[in-house]
């Protein structure tokens, strides 16, 4: 099997995807805009062959020149786990005719408005929320959501550009910080406990799920920089007061027709055990959370999710030993 992957050695973790793709027995063709000697040598020895590009945000030239490449060998399947380049890897899916996310499914992993609604619609609990262009409509959202909320970029990542206001004078401050970006979400801020839930998934099936407690959320990290937050990578999933997250996370895959690869969820848990649906990306966590995981099944979950999306299982056993 011949595998595209898209930015191999960027961000680091992603080299040991793409030997994981190697060691699935696939030959891993790279398409990135770093240069070959800039890779790290774990994706550089995991590749068959690789193509640098001036930048993978030049969609059009990436286009032609994978194009031009599979007139001359077979691209079984193409892969991305980097979320800037989500939309890319889609069109170059229903470019060349392969399995996978198309555009139309990629895009609500990307618009974090339009996952909410599509959510929405299938009656699943999400914090009220709007979508805006101007600073008059974050002002409209606010007044139809109320303070304590949340503005954030719709196509964000992290927590950047991520900011909670508990009043209009806090509003105020926040807005000159988003000059810069295009479209912003407004949403409830849930007073809640914030939990992951990850998954490796093949032909529809979770193959694989984790749930991490972050202490304390994200977005108080990013308040407050001398915190040194701790995320935690739970043993027992089995516990009564994760199963409500566990069904969410279910039910949104379900709803947004995810079939293989890796996910990434954030939700919240309520202190009268209300469970809240955060946000979701086609795509593993970052912040080494992938190593994290390895540390608490005692596995490989890079080798793990090359297996699931090349053969549709994965054989290595996956164990829950410790909370790390």
């Amino acid at each position: 099997m011949n595998v595209l992957m898209i930015s191999p050695g960027y961000p680091a973790e992603m080299a040991f995807f793409t030997r994981g793709l190697a060691s699935a027995g696939a030959s891993v063709i790279g398409v990135g805009d770093q240069s070959a000697p800039a890779l790290p040598v774990i994706a550089r020895d995991a590749m068959s062959h690789y193509i640098a590009v001036g930048s993978l945000a030049a969609e059009e030239a990436v286009l032609a020149t994978v194009g031009a490449l599979a007139r001359q060998v077979r691209i079984d399947r193409v892969e991305c786990l980097w979320e800037p380049y989500m939309l890319l890897a889609a069109r170059l899916r229903e470019e060349l005719d392969l399995p996978g996310l198309t555009v139309a499914q990629t895009v609500p992993f990307r618009d974090k408005e339009r996952m909410k609604q599509l959510l929405d619609a299938a009656g699943l609990r999400t914090p009220r929320h709007a979508s805006t262009e101007t600073v008059a409509g974050v002002w409209a959202a606010a007044d139809r959501i109320g303070f304590p909320l949340i503005v954030k970029p719709i196509a964000g990542g992290g927590s950047a550009d991520t900011y909670r206001a508990g009043s209009v004078t806090e509003l105020n401050a926040i807005l000159p910080m988003l000059r810069h970006v295009p479209d912003v979400s407004v949403e409830e801020f849930v007073e809640a406990e914030e939990f992951t839930y990850d998954t490796i998934c093949a032909d529809g099936r979770v193959l694989f799920e984790n749930i991490s407690w972050y202490r304390p959320r994200p977005l108080l990290n990013k308040t407050h920089e001398w915190i040194s937050p701790i995320d935690i990578a739970l043993r027992d999933l089995d516990v009564p007061e994760l199963q409500g997250g566990r069904a969410l996370g279910a039910a949104v895959l379900q709803v947004l027709g995810f079939r293989d690869g890796f996910t990434h969820m954030e939700w919240y848990r309520k202190a009268d055990g209300q469970v809240v649906f955060g946000e979701i990306g086609a795509r593993p966590p970052g912040g080494r959370m992938v190593d994290l995981m390895n540390y608490a099944t005692d596995a490989d979950l890079f080798s793990a999710w090359a297996e699931a999306v090349t053969h549709g299982r994965i054989s290595q056993p996956i164990g829950s030993a410790l909370h790390v």
